[in-house]
């Protein structure tokens, strides 16, 4: 991709930065009332089957994970037109989704500003190692980054750490701010008081049948999506100075083209790439970019078969000499060749 400076690209993507609040309102109105009315679905449906409560469980978590989307944008300033608009639907989105307004927020702006720069890794990110640091890394370390990259953890463990306990804790990045640490104690209040009308008004077996499997399954598919779109084999990662905003939006980021039901339940976030290049496009504009910018059409374009052969796929370690994602079982070759070498001295 050749080097093109932002005075070229803003004025292209500039005129989708205007948030429209009647659209925006719709939206909340579309995605919260489909979720309350399956979570008391799914509720009756436990006096049914307990396999019809679960579907209806994770068709609403696609509407809990859209909900995410829509706190994502306010937590870019990309939702509404004013900032407390932003912020009161981020904060009360923030305590059904289970992810503190503020103190994710925070974290979610690094990534942004590193996304792809391999000196300011791991804040808001899924970390990953270069090839060269797992080779020099301890049998330890190389074993706890196994264990993390590991699908089962990543998928199947992580919606519970990630979601459950570790936000629950104003710790990591920014946790020395007050906002964050106010905005995480603030949150699991809320927490507490919604948990408390469930268990009051629809029982411990709804609380525990209905709510957190829509909580996992929408942790489970957030991930996922996360995942695919910045794990893929040529994905782009440089050190500064050269690292370069554009071509970390364009050549680390996915378009994830998705069947238009799952687009529209994802609020768009398959359009990665002009989200990272512009967080302050409202996702609802998202498709008309796509279809009108040129330069966007770049980005590399995944389908939902090719994010599943992403997500298992032994890649996990950026290889800089090749510029591309290598798996552990190259990784280990190495370092039988290499111990065999140092043996044979």
């Amino acid at each position: 991709m050749e080097k093109v400076q932002p005075k070229d690209w803003i004025p292209l993507i500039k005129p989708y930065t205007k948030p429209s609040v009647a659209r925006s309102l719709r939206q909340v109105a579309d995605t919260l009332l489909p979720l309350l009315a399956l979570f008391y679905l799914a509720h009756k449906a436990l006096s049914v089957s307990l396999l019809l409560a679960l579907a209806l469980d994770f068709v609403a978590a696609l509407f809990l994970v859209r909900l995410f989307i829509l706190q994502h944008d306010a937590g870019h300033g990309s939702f509404f037109p004013k900032k407390w608009m932003n912020d009161l639907l981020g904060f009360f989105a923030g305590v059904l989704t289970l992810v503190p307004y503020h103190h994710w927020q925070l974290s979610h702006a690094r990534h942004h500003a590193t996304s792809g720069n391999l000196d300011k890794r791991g804040v808001g990110d899924i970390y990953t190692m270069t090839l060269e640091e797992y080779l020099k890394a301890t049998p330890g370390e190389r074993l706890r980054y196994r264990l993390y990259r590991n699908p089962f953890v990543m998928f199947f463990l992580g919606p519970i750490y990630v979601f459950m306990l570790s936000y629950r804790l104003p710790l990591g990045y920014g946790s020395e701010k007050p906002s964050v640490r106010n905005s995480v104690a603030l949150t699991n209040l809320f927490l507490v008081l919604l948990w408390t009308g469930i268990y009051l008004g629809f029982g411990l077996k709804t609380l525990l049948l209905v709510y957190l499997p829509i909580q996992y399954f929408a942790g489970m598919v957030g991930i996922f999506l996360f995942y695919v779109q910045h794990q893929f084999e040529d994905a782009y990662w440089e050190h500064d100075p050269r690292w370069e905003h554009l071509k970390a939006a364009m050549e680390g980021s996915t378009y994830l083209k998705l069947p238009r039901v799952l687009q529209w339940l994802t609020g768009n976030i398959g359009f990665h790439h002009i989200h990272h290049l512009a967080p302050k496009i409202p996702n609802y504009l998202l498709p008309e970019v796509q279809e009108k910018v040129d330069l966007v059409k770049v980005a590399p374009t995944v389908t939902l078969k090719d994010a599943f052969r992403i997500a298992f796929a032994d890649m996990h370690l950026h290889d800089e000499k090749r510029r591309k994602l290598v798996g552990f079982k190259e990784a280990h070759r190495l370092l039988r060749e290499g111990s065999a070498a140092h043996e044979g001295v």
